[in-house]
This record gives structure tokens, C-alpha cells and sequence, in this order.
């Protein structure tokens, strides 16, 4: 299971309520939170620099730290600084920068892998283009994009419900919708669903995996 700091590290944070580093801790919801970085883990490989495109609360860092000499991240929040001296704390140094991952701030060919994880489903559809446009442009040649979705139907709107979320008031772009964008920058060479081969309507989460064309 992905390994996280301790609860207590981000006490100081100030991290909203609406940020889901909460749902890690808890004794049966947090396997399945583990379960999505598991699973990315598995598909980014290896490399110099990394980029965590919205970071949130870094729960990607500890096992990103194990394969990766450099970690980036780029976020629109503000409490960057306070998440970049807890991972400081547990000996992964972090490179964190406030900005839209609609328009990233690093040259083109900087990054080994990219990684997007409950993320662009908060973009709309339209935007998912311009993304994947612009991922590729950091990437080295070859380079990775590991990309981890939410489904997007009835179920996750009732199991968000159950835990006191209105999902459809933060979730606007569908993991199929993400991916059809991704084709047409990237060579997509594995596809994962949560449950196995479980159709759109009772997919609990998606993972892909670009190469760069």
C-alpha cells in the first residue's frame, strides 16, 4: 500500500476540508484512496524528473521519491510551502509551483513522466485537449503520462452522496473523454479499470498510460 507521513505531519497545513487527504486516513475508504496511487505507481516506471500535476497534498510523493531523483508539482492552491516542509520533514525535497495545469510553466522536453491523478476530471471537456497538448510538450521523447480518473456515473454520485459530497458540482469530465483526448497526443499502451473490465456505468475509477509520440 502507498505509504503517506503521518496524519499528524499535516496538522500545521491549513488544507481545506474539500482536499481529500483525509479520506487516506480512514480505516476501510483509505485502501481504496491507496489503491489509486498503487496503481500509478506501477505504470510510471522510472526516471530523473517527475511532474505531479495537481499535487493537492502530495499523497504521490513518498513512492514517486523511490523511483525518481527530481519531483516537481504544479497546483492552483496556496499552501504549497506547508506541503513542500512536511515531505522536507520525511526526506524528499520537492519542487512546487502555483499554477494552472492549463498552462504549465516549464520548457518543452523537461520531464521523464508525468502524472495526473484525480485531477482532470475537475476540468471541463473541453479543455482536455489543451492539456494533453501541453503535457506532451514537457515530456522528454518517450516520455510517460499516467493519467487516474474517477468514474463519472450514477454510482460514484451516490457513493460521494453517502459521504456528504455533491460530486457533480466538482466533477465535470469523464475518464473516456479524457482518454480520446489523450490519443491524439500520445501512444496509449495500457488501460485499467476499478472494478476489472466493469463497464461505464459501475467503473469506480480509470487508469491509463501515454507514451509520447
Amino acid at each position: 500500500m502507498a505509504q503517506l507521513p503521518a496524519w499528524e505531519c499535516f496538522q500545521n497545513c491549513q488544507i481545506p476540508k474539500d482536499d481529500p487527504i483525509r479520506l487516506y486516513y480512514r480505516p476501510l475508504l483509505g485502501r481504496l484512496y491507496h489503491r489509486r496511487i498503487d496503481a500509478a505507481m506501477n505504470l510510471i516506471g522510472r526516471g530523473r524528473r517527475v511532474l505531479d500535476l495537481g499535487y493537492g497534498s502530495g499523497t504521490s510523493f513518498l513512492e514517486l521519491h523511490t523511483r525518481f531523483r527530481e519531483i516537481h508539482g504544479a497546483d492552483l492552491h496556496s499552501y504549497g510551502p506547508s506541503i513542500r516542509q512536511v515531505y522536507q520533514g520525511q526526506g524528499v525535497t520537492s519542487h512546487l509551483v502555483r499554477g494552472s495545469i492549463l498552462e504549465l510553466p516549464y520548457r518543452a522536453n523537461s520531464f521523464d513522466a508525468v502524472l495526473a491523478i484525480s485531477v482532470l476530471e475537475h476540468l471541463e471537456p473541453s479543455d482536455l485537449p489543451a492539456v494533453m497538448k501541453d503535457t506532451r510538450r514537457v515530456l522528454c521523447p518517450e516520455g510517460t503520462l499516467v493519467v487516474g480518473m474517477p468514474g463519472l456515473n450514477s454510482m460514484m454520485t451516490l457513493g460521494f452522496r453517502l459521504l456528504g459530497c455533491d460530486i457533480t458540482k466538482h466533477h465535470f469530465s469523464h475518464p473516456r473523454q479524457a482518454l480520446e483526448a489523450a490519443f491524439s497526443a500520445f501512444t496509449i499502451d495500457k488501460l485499467m479499470r476499478q472494478p476489472f473490465r466493469s463497464s461505464d456505468s459501475l467503473t469506480a475509477y480509470v487508469w491509463f498510460r501515454g507514451k509520447k509520440r
